[in-house]
């Protein structure tokens, strides 16, 4: 007779989480003065759509199968560039960081653009939620007169869900180099009691968006009084937002603030749109 008591139970250790790990890299070579893709790699999580596009920039859209990431997964992305090559990379949709049990999601980023390539990174924005933890790195390389146009955002709970978010880690660390010689660093870290933190009107004001854009480019300057003027439109039509531009360095940087992902959203999308001279890969208009 089957005796189910004889089956050993161990009711005091809990079971080992699954974590989603991904891996994407990918490089481009010019063919006959054309940007053509040179190697593709995914494996995990991590997966690379090459869309259709009818100009001479191609565009690659980076997605997350899990849906998201938790404490202990981990994507890494690598995207090289060789000499003269233009690209576009973007994520398919918002990147979310969820509540965790342990440990820290982790993301690490490796750009890498030779002499005389363009690189727009253009992925959407993150959200946060209760509790989460979340760990980003992006480290990119520029060779000679390499150009690169980088945006990351940030929204903490999605208020029209009514959703409210007090205590998570995150930790944001960019890091640009022109060869080999640092050209621009950027650090952010939110722990602990975010009304406090971000209350201050030398913090975010109270405000629960934010995000940067970072264009590093030998004659980036000249393009400071343009986005002056663009930004200075958008801060016009929503009072709920606040910006600033500066450059320096051959780095010019505008930081956004905004009261919702919504607000911030549309005011990045206008001023990224403006200033690229381009219009966003279609998955932003999703």
């Amino acid at each position: 007779m089957y005796d189910a008591t004889a089956i050993p139970v161990d009711l005091g250790s809990a079971p080992t989480m699954q974590r989603a790990k991904g891996v994407a890299r990918i490089s481009y070579k010019t063919v006959d003065t054309q940007t053509r893709l040179d190697n593709l790699f995914q494996s995990g999580c991590a997966k690379v759509r090459l869309p259709r596009v009818y100009d001479s920039v191609p565009t690659a859209v980076l997605i997350n199968t899990a849906g998201g990431i938790t404490g202990g997964d981990s994507l890494n992305y690598q995207i090289k560039l060789a000499a003269h090559c233009s690209a576009v990379v973007a994520t398919q949709t918002a990147e979310r960081a969820y509540r965790r049990t342990s440990g820290i999601g982790e993301i690490k980023t490796d750009l890498t653009v030779q002499e005389g390539g363009k690189l727009d990174w253009l992925p959407q924005e993150a959200i946060l939620f209760e509790k989460s933890a979340l760990s980003r790195k992006m480290t990119v390389n520029l060779n000679g007169n390499a150009e690169f146009l980088g945006v990351e955002s940030v929204v903490l709970g999605r208020t029209a869900m009514g959703e409210t978010v007090e205590d998570i880690y995150f930790k944001d660390s960019w890091r640009i180099f022109r060869n080999e010689k640092l050209a621009f660093a950027d650090d952010i870290l939110l722990e602990g009691d975010l009304d406090k933190r971000l209350g201050g009107s030398a913090t975010a004001r109270g405000k629960r968006a934010f995000a940067t854009v970072v264009h590093a480019a030998p004659d980036c300057a000249e393009k400071i009084d343009f986005a002056r003027n663009t930004l200075t439109q958008l801060t016009e039509e929503n009072a709920d937002l606040s910006v600033a531009v500066s450059t320096w360095n051959d780095v010019l940087v505008a930081r956004f603030l905004a009261t919702d992902g919504r607000s911030m959203r549309s005011a990045l999308m206008t001023f990224l749109e403006n200033y690229r001279s381009a219009v966003l890969p279609r998955v932003w208009h999703c």
